[in-house]
């Protein structure tokens, strides 16, 4: 089986310092840099496919939710802090689990483990939404029917996400993280091209150098999106 790649965040040098060393002591797992700031390790997971991320959620610049929001659904996040108040908003992005500091090794590795179980375990078809082709979403106190043929593209805004659809001129609005929709849409139908955007793919009119125009809307596609995205194009391309 291999190895999980992953990176450590946090902005005391002692507790990176006290990650690492649990990381080193794990066989299963692979350094791939320590960092301390989520912009910092942007720039590495620019660069190297990380499987796996450790990070502290109160930060400078950006904080580690926020951080964990930008990241494709094939990244998992373990968070480590000292407050037990943000167990919450951790569990709501779907983290793998939540480390209280100080923590030991013996709860570190659990919290890996259930990772490694979570990154090598095929994940089963999504819910049955491809064969459905349609999703309910909360709105305004009510369940509003997503048709996702009619999706053009989803869009985060904070703790909410706009839906823009081909049968109504205003988008649908829904609380909701765009990092929780995107486990549960159709990879095949759908892409992450930025921090705030998912896209329908059989919506694209065209790419244009580091955007889509969809609707007649550019979305500029981020870079750490732009490897699959232009994978995808290539797949598609007959010149």
């Amino acid at each position: 089986m291999r190895k999980i790649n992953c990176i450590i965040i946090d902005d005391e040098p002692l507790a990176l310092d006290l990650v690492e060393g649990y990381v080193n002591k794990t066989p299963f797992l692979e350094l791939k840099g320590k960092c301390l700031s989520a912009l910092e390790a942007l720039q590495i997971m620019n660069t190297e496919k990380i499987d796996l991320v450790f990070s502290d959620i109160q930060m400078p610049d950006l904080n580690g939710i926020d951080f964990s929001k930008t990241l494709s659904a094939d990244t998992k996040v373990i968070f480590t802090t000292a407050f037990k108040e943000y167990a919450f908003d951790g569990f709501k992005v779907d983290a793998v689990d939540y480390l209280l500091k100080p923590f030991n090794y013996q709860e570190f590795l659990k919290a890996a483990n259930k990772a490694q179980e979570r990154i090598n375990k095929p994940e089963e078809k999504r819910s049955g939404i491809a064969a459905d082709d349609f999703i309910f979403v909360k709105s305004e106190y009510k369940q509003v029917k997503i048709n996702l043929n009619e999706v053009y593209y989803f869009e985060g805004l904070k703790d909410y996400i706009k839906i823009w659809i081909s049968s109504q001129p205003k988008p649908i609005l829904t609380l909701m993280s765009l990092k929780t929709l995107e486990q549960e849409l159709p990879e095949e139908k759908f892409m992450r091209v930025h921090r705030s955007f998912i896209i329908a793919l059989g919506k694209i009119e065209s790419v244009e150098r580091s955007q889509v125009v969809i609707n007649k809307e550019r979305i500029t596609i981020a870079e750490q999106y732009k490897n699959k995205f232009q994978e995808f194009v290539e797949n598609k391309s007959f010149n």
